[in-house]
């Protein structure tokens, strides 16, 4: 077994009883009212057997300094196992005899706890084993020093009956102390899950809110440039009346982005009163492309099954920053977008005659993270999203699962 792994065991060890020892002392309030009834009851045997004032006031010291030792039981380490066991036991059997009227009351009611103490502090069966057999010697030892052997077997059984009732109490406590000390371990590992979740469901938020602010003020803003690029480009050619239309395109699409950009602020995805058909949807954002950019588009779009808002939501996100990205950095004349059911998927292809670029470099430039969040949208609903671009053109290609309807997780 590795060491570390052997050095871990024996810390949880040692924190799991020091646990059980620190719920185990809540116990002693119990034990206190039950040795103190002991007390009274011995003193109160001998007082009718016969008045011993000097040796009552003895009994009265060496009960009270056991008392004492019954206050922290539970701190007694493995070492000191044995050295509390037999101090206590000695404490007992003088006790006992220094009232030879009331020592029955005082083995019966004192050698069961003790018993049933040492047992729950010691594990090991031997050991328990070895409590009980010295504990079962102290008892006759009494008898037979103050010259009472007759009484050993008429009490014997009430002995044996107290070691048992508890016995049973102390077996029940413990495992009662047990499983509160799991539980709260398992509330301190929980507490700790919780807040890794808090910090995970934090990063997920920020990096959504970074993806719709690329997708609703990046791409809107980047398209109005376009539109007042070619704006310009006309009205350096006198041609005022395709500005005009331009500008006015221009105006419709600010007021577009500025919603949108409302909706992510607001985290409103909750479905419009009419359903959204996916293929006009597509269609759309084709014919927006065509009329800022002036590139030719050619679409194919196939019927597909029903898809859920969620995902039809970053499809459509997906798609319109392919497009953007072609406008601004493809330097193409034309784009083919194919949407087609394979199989079990959804395949979305977008391919451009544009110059092309180095795919390895996706990730590692300070400032383009657009193909990143494109990436992390396919990841959410659970699809797949390659980029294949050389000497001439760029391929994106994105599959969906429609069966599951995407198997992402929504955030």
């Amino acid at each position: 077994m590795d060491i570390d792994a052997v050095h871990q065991e024996a810390g949880e060890r040692r924190q799991r009883r020091q646990g059980v020892v620190n719920q185990l002392s809540v116990a002693r309030l119990p034990v206190l009212i039950w040795v103190t009834l002991v007390y009274i009851g011995s003193m109160v045997l001998q007082l009718i057997s016969e008045p011993l004032l000097l040796q009552s006031l003895v009994f009265t010291a060496l009960f009270t300094v056991h008392v004492l030792l019954y206050w922290a039981p539970y701190q007694v380490t493995t070492r000191q196992f044995w050295l509390y066991f037999l101090l206590q036991g000695c404490l007992i059997y003088l006790c006992a005899i220094l009232l030879p009227g009331g020592h029955q009351g005082v083995l019966i009611g004192l050698l069961p706890v003790l018993v049933t103490q040492c047992v729950t502090l010691a594990s090991p069966i031997k050991r328990a084993v070895w409590v009980t057999l010295i504990s079962m010697f102290i008892y006759f030892d009494v008898a037979l020093t103050i010259g009472r052997l007759n009484e050993v077997w008429d009490y014997l059984p009430f002995l044996l009956l107290m070691m048992v009732i508890v016995f049973a109490y102390g077996v029940l406590l413990n495992r009662q102390v047990e499983e509160r000390v799991r539980l709260q371990r398992f509330l301190r590992e929980l507490t700790e899950a919780h807040k890794k979740v808090e910090e995970l469901t934090l990063q997920n938020e920020r990096q959504r809110m970074a993806r719709d602010l690329h997708d609703t003020l990046a791409q809107g803003l980047a398209g109005l440039i376009m539109r007042l690029e070619a704006t310009n480009t006309h009205l350096a050619k006198g041609n005022t009346e395709r500005a005009q239309e331009i500008t006015r395109q221009s105006m419709q699409q600010a007021r577009n982005t500025l919603a949108e950009a409302r909706r992510a602020i607001d985290d409103l995805r909750a479905k419009a009163s009419s359903e959204i058909d996916f293929k006009e949807a597509i269609e759309d954002e084709v014919r927006h492309f065509k009329e800022a950019t002036g590139i030719a588009a050619f679409t194919d779009v196939n019927p597909v099954p029903f898809l859920p808002r969620w995902v039809m939501e970053h499809t459509l996100h997906i798609v319109k920053e392919a497009l953007t990205n072609v406008a601004r950095h493809a330097k193409a004349d034309k784009v083919w977008l194919n949407v087609d059911k394979e199989s079990e998927y959804m395949t979305i292809e977008i391919r451009d005659n544009g110059v092309g670029f180095n795919s390895g470099t996706i990730g590692k430039m300070t400032g383009h993270y657009g193909l990143i969040g494109l990436q992390e949208r396919a990841r959410l609903i659970g699809g797949e999203l390659k980029v294949f671009s050389g000497g001439e053109g760029t391929v994106l290609k994105l599959d969906v699962p429609l069966e599951k309807g995407g198997s992402g997780i929504h955030v």
